[in-house]
């Protein structure tokens, strides 16, 4: 049986913010998190040095966040949300396109979510484990498996004989892996015409794998 990542309960917030004045607080210290982690890194990321970024006393930082860890948490449940919005809105536009266009979109959207700050989604990556977020991402994973195999289904005179859950794992883990590795594992940062070389070759790859 496969083993359950593990979660840190220290990451849980204390409370949620229900009232709008809270609410601003709470986004004023998962920002002042991120801009932390991008400029100075997590060592950096004292509670006093949110606090004072985001210009909130450590008492009401303590009154959310039990940890620095639970606001690193917070941060990359934000960033995952924004990406996985940006993934949902794809897969929702090319639901009745054809594999050429359709995969052609999800590959540029995949480079395009992964250019969301990238510099900041370098750091999460690297944080993900300490943070227990792992159960997290692999449930923003399942998600895109499933929305791959959804339209999969829905296009099976389109491909080859092929078991669509296993058509949708090798597609999403492979068009995850080139988007993940061209944009953060780079020195520079890509220029249109290599993200328009990437998305091409991308594209090619998996329509050839489907058909």
């Amino acid at each position: 049986m496969a083993r359950k990542p593990a979660t840190n309960p220290r990451t849980k917030p204390r409370k949620n913010a229900s009232q709008q004045r809270s609410r601003a607080m709470v986004d004023a210290l998962v920002e002042a998190t991120a801009r932390i982690l991008v400029r100075e890194g997590f060592d950096k990321a004292s509670t006093n040095r949110i606090a004072e970024v985001a210009g909130v006393s450590v008492g009401s930082l303590y009154q959310y966040y039990p940890c620095k860890e639970a606001l690193v948490a917070a941060v990359i449940d934000r960033h995952n949300q924004e990406i996985m919005q940006v993934v949902r809105v794809a897969f929702a536009e090319v639901a009745t396109q054809p594999v050429e266009p359709a995969v052609r979109r999800m590959v540029a959207v995949a480079i395009e979510a992964h250019r969301i700050d990238p510099r900041l989604h370098r750091v999460l990556a690297e944080q993900i484990p300490r943070t227990g977020r792992l159960e997290h991402v692999e449930a923003f994973n399942r998600e895109a498996h499933a929305m791959f195999r959804t339209y999969l289904d829905s296009h099976r005179d389109e491909i080859r004989a092929i078991d669509p859950a296993l058509a949708a794992f090798m597609c999403v883990t492979s068009i995850e892996a080139l988007a993940h590795t061209a944009v953060l594992h780079r020195p520079e940062t890509l220029s249109d015409r290599e993200v328009r070389t990437l998305v091409d070759e991308t594209t090619r790859l998996i329509v050839g794998y489907l058909q």
